[in-house]
């Protein structure tokens, strides 16, 4: 089993930045890949952003060029980092992981963040 921990949601004014924060702890060197999620009210829940153990990343379209998802193994955190902000990013962003049992792949998920930006 793998926990996720997310930091760092909070209001924002258009145009501005923040950066997530996600720590994962338990069975991390079963984990394959990482990304985040997001999901504003009456909407389904989309992929932002991924990371693959080798480094490898893909992006929502709408994102691309705003946001930037990265790593760092030693403290075995993920981050989303956050710039020209715009009102229709405000969502609730989890974090999650793919993790590979030895038999199939086992989803994990962090509690959710809100991040909402508004003037």
């Amino acid at each position: 089993q793998v926990q996720l921990v997310e930091s760092g949601g909070g209001l924002v004014q258009p145009g501005g930045s923040l950066r997530l924060s996600c720590t994962a702890s338990g069975n991390i060197f079963s984990i394959v890949a990482m990304g985040w999620y997001r999901q504003a009210p009456g909407k389904q829940r989309e992929l932002v952003a991924a990371i693959s153990t080798d480094g490898n990343t893909n992006y929502a379209d709408s994102v691309k060029g705003r946001l930037t998802i990265s790593r760092d193994n030693a403290k075995n955190t993920l981050y989303l980092q956050m710039s020209s902000l715009k009102p229709e990013d405000t969502a609730v962003y989890y974090c999650n992981s793919k993790s590979w049992s030895g038999s199939v792949y086992v989803n994990s998920w962090g509690q959710g963040t809100q991040v909402t930006v508004s003037s």
